[in-house]
Protein backbone atom coordinates (compact mmCIF):
# COMPACT_ATOMS: atom_id res chain seq x y z
CA UNK A 1 0.00 0.00 0.00
CA UNK A 2 0.82 3.37 -0.42
CA UNK A 3 2.69 4.99 3.02
CA UNK A 4 0.77 7.73 2.33
CA UNK A 5 -2.58 6.15 2.32
CA UNK A 6 -1.34 3.88 5.52
CA UNK A 7 -0.68 6.88 7.38
CA UNK A 8 -3.83 9.05 6.76
CA UNK A 9 -5.90 5.65 7.32
CA UNK A 10 -3.73 5.41 10.57
CA UNK A 11 -4.61 8.72 11.78
CA UNK A 12 -8.55 8.71 10.48
CA UNK A 13 -8.34 5.26 12.45
CA UNK A 14 -7.15 6.15 15.91
CA UNK A 15 -8.92 10.00 15.44
CA UNK A 16 -12.29 8.38 15.33
CA UNK A 17 -11.60 5.91 17.81
CA UNK A 18 -10.25 8.26 20.70
CA UNK A 19 -13.57 10.65 19.86
CA UNK A 20 -15.71 7.42 20.15
CA UNK A 21 -14.43 6.88 23.54
CA UNK A 22 -14.43 9.87 25.16
CA UNK A 23 -16.88 10.81 28.37
CA UNK A 24 -19.95 12.10 26.63
CA UNK A 25 -19.84 10.20 23.16
CA UNK A 26 -21.68 6.79 22.12
CA UNK A 27 -18.99 4.53 23.33
CA UNK A 28 -18.23 6.38 26.80
CA UNK A 29 -18.40 3.41 28.60
CA UNK A 30 -16.89 1.21 25.79
CA UNK A 31 -13.45 3.34 26.97
CA UNK A 32 -13.52 2.90 30.61
CA UNK A 33 -13.41 -1.52 29.65
CA UNK A 34 -10.90 -0.70 26.75
CA UNK A 35 -8.94 1.75 29.85
CA UNK A 36 -9.17 -1.54 32.19
CA UNK A 37 -8.06 -4.10 30.02
CA UNK A 38 -4.99 -1.58 29.00
CA UNK A 39 -4.05 -0.89 32.20
CA UNK A 40 -3.71 -4.86 33.56
CA UNK A 41 -2.22 -5.61 29.58
CA UNK A 42 0.69 -2.70 30.90
CA UNK A 43 0.76 -4.36 34.17
CA UNK A 44 1.50 -7.97 32.39
CA UNK A 45 4.32 -5.84 30.01
CA UNK A 46 6.37 -4.44 32.60
CA UNK A 47 6.59 -7.92 35.02
CA UNK A 48 7.57 -10.14 32.13
CA UNK A 49 10.17 -7.50 31.10
CA UNK A 50 11.36 -7.48 34.59
CA UNK A 51 11.93 -11.56 34.43
CA UNK A 52 13.49 -11.27 30.96
CA UNK A 53 16.02 -8.53 32.39
CA UNK A 54 16.29 -10.60 35.56
CA UNK A 55 16.77 -13.76 33.00
CA UNK A 56 19.54 -11.85 30.66
CA UNK A 57 20.73 -10.39 33.64
CA UNK A 58 21.44 -14.12 34.85
CA UNK A 59 23.05 -15.05 32.11
CA UNK A 60 25.88 -12.38 32.26
CA UNK A 61 27.18 -13.38 35.43
CA UNK A 62 27.13 -16.99 34.13
CA UNK A 63 29.13 -16.30 30.67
Amino acid sequence: MNKWFELILGVILLVGTVALVLPGMPLDSWGFAAWTVLKGGLTWIVALLGLILIILGISEIKG
